[in-house]
């Protein structure tokens, strides 16, 4: 599949069958790609090619899964990883094979994400998460506080008494 040109009337065939087959989910048209637990809906962009593709495949894996919130950095990726494997069944009904470099890549985004928030900005040794926004470090005893959303980019500001 990787070789072909994916077009919009495949995107939109694919929908189309995903639809009938998902009938508890709805497909909306959107700039980006995304699972909406509260709505049920997965959102996605028709122009966005093979791999645009993939991902509806991906974020329909989410909602299969019932992908509704994480409790941890680990646990987030835990779920991306099984949302691909969701993926990869999803898209052997339509005779689809998601290329295993493009996952890759994809959960490397989270794998990067996750190993710069857990490092330890004191001894850059790899923290333990305590809650949603805390590291701590088993080498050097510091802890860091970490942003509660996936989407930006990771910082760490070292916490404080009061952070606790």
């Amino acid at each position: 599949m990787g070789a072909i040109v994916w077009q919009k009337t495949n995107m939109e065939t694919l929908v189309s069958k995903l639809k009938q087959d998902y009938p508890g989910f709805v497909f909306v048209v959107g700039t980006a790609l995304c699972w909406s637990p509260e709505q049920k809906q997965v959102l996605y962009d028709p122009t966005a090619g093979t791999e645009g593709a993939w991902g509806l495949l991906h974020e329909l894996g989410h909602a299969r899964l019932s992908h509704n919130s994480y409790a941890s950095d680990l646990d987030l990726l835990r779920k991306e990883t099984a949302a691909w494997h969701e993926a990869i069944l999803i898209a052997k009904n339509y005779g689809l094979t998601p290329d295993q470099e493009h996952i890759q890549d994809c959960l490397d985004t989270y794998r990067d994400w996750l190993y710069k928030r857990s490092t330890c900005p004191t001894c850059q040794s790899k923290g333990l998460q305590t809650n949603s926004q805390r590291y701590e470090c088993p080498n050097c005893g510091g802890s860091w506080q970490v942003s509660p959303s996936r989407f930006c980019r990771a910082y760490r500001r070292r916490a404080t008494t009061d952070d606790k």
